[in-house]
């Protein structure tokens, strides 16, 4: 018998109103997502990637029960949280956080570092100030940051180190499930390969599962088990990222691989440049 997928998602819709463009005129709609199914197991990663506008970060804010959808399930550990009363899904949060796309943006600028990373505690926990800290400092000390770091602010660290306090306030919960909403693309290529694979790290020592939005199919193939390819709001095509990239049968998802910028050698690299 099978066990239960850690995130399952379910015929997934959203569509959004937009103003009125006359009286009497019914009010266009922008569909956003149009019957989304996906699973994740547990201590596993998937990838969605598409362009801008396919509906990646539609997906990622109706993981984390920030929006509602219009039609279709979200379960986490087999709850539905869109159906959940206000208490429950308070604690269903504890399951799921989420790494957002700027290190600089995510991070409030008059607050300690202590107090960004231990603020889920504050939301979800009835913990102590002191156990707080205590957690807080365990957390930094997972990313490779300090305890000394705990009273410093934001603008002291670079664009590597805020996305590690922003990875180590997502874990302080010990949560299930990361929902990375592009959480390397606003770093430099360098800092992008540390990030990612301290997030593997953290994968086999805290057993979480990733779900990773990201347009960056490389980024996607280091880090996810599987991946899904997201065209006008509907999963085309997904599979094992070395084997959905080298033998893409949707004619999207070829088109994605193809615009993937390549270095080409120089010429005097060229082997008949070689023997001139």
């Amino acid at each position: 018998m099978s066990s239960t997928p850690l995130l399952e998602v379910t015929d997934l819709v959203r569509h959004y109103s937009l103003p009125r463009e006359s009286l009497f005129a019914p009010p266009p709609q922008v569909k956003a997502l149009n019957g989304v199914s996906f699973s994740l197991e547990a201590g596993r990663s998937l990838g969605i990637v598409g362009e801008s506008g396919s509906g990646k970060s539609t997906i990622a804010r109706l993981v984390m029960a920030l929006d509602h959808p219009t039609a279709g399930a979200v379960k986490l550990l087999g709850r539905d949280l869109h159906r959940l009363p206000r208490d429950e899904l308070r604690l269903a949060r504890r399951d799921v956080q989420m790494v957002f796309q700027d290190p600089y943006g995510s991070l409030d600028p008059r607050q300690t570092v202590e107090r960004i990373v231990a603020e889920p505690l504050g939301v979800l926990d009835s913990s102590s100030r002191a156990e707080q800290r205590e957690r807080a400092a365990e957390s930094l000390a997972s990313v490779g940051l300090r305890s000394t770091d705990l009273q410093k602010y934001p603008h002291e660290f670079s664009g590597g180190q805020r996305q590690r306090i922003a990875i180590a306030r997502a874990l302080i919960t010990r949560p299930k499930l990361i929902v990375a909403d592009e959480p390397v693309s606003a770093l430099d290529v360098s800092v992008q390969a540390q990030v990612l694979n301290l997030m593997q790290d953290l994968q086999q020592q805290f057993g979480v599962s990733y779900l990773l939005i990201s347009h960056d199919l490389a980024v996607v193939n280091h880090l996810c088990d599987e991946v899904c390819v997201l065209h006008r709001g509907l999963v085309v095509e997904r599979g094992a990222p070395s084997q959905l990239f080298a033998h893409a049968q949707h004619p999207y998802t070829q088109a994605l691989l193809a615009a993937v910028p390549r270095a080409e050698p120089p010429p005097s690299a060229s082997p008949m440049a070689a023997h001139a």
